[in-house]
């Protein structure tokens, strides 16, 4: 059995109020735990896999292709492969989510 603690890892983003940690890295797929204080912005791209997130706190206001929309803690987002997406927090407190990309890109 193997464990580990998010905020023990070393972060592959930290910069602009953004934080990122890889929590889970296999062949079949990756895990980041994600945070951004209010007013950051993970700017739009894309990637060659699907993505969902999963808001783990506060609120996410998400872009995929042309929508835009806020999610509340406890939403799952489905983001298609290949359609640019952009994650940032236009609320007053930090948001933290899990970006799954299957399989690892």
């Amino acid at each position: 059995m193997q464990s580990r603690f998010w905020k023990d890892l070393a972060p592959v983003l930290n910069a602009n109020g953004l934080h990122g940690v890889k929590i889970y890295v296999q062949t079949e797929g990756e895990i980041v735990h994600l945070s951004l204080e209010p007013g950051a912005i993970l700017k739009a791209h894309k990637t060659p896999v699907n993505v969902a997130f999963y808001v783990l706190e506060g609120s996410a206001t998400i872009a995929i292709g042309e929508e835009k929309q806020s999610f509340p803690k406890d939403t799952i987002i489905d983001s298609p492969k290949d359609i640019p997406h952009e994650v940032s927090n236009e609320g007053t407190e930090n948001l933290r989510l899990l970006v799954i990309k299957m399989p690892k890109p």
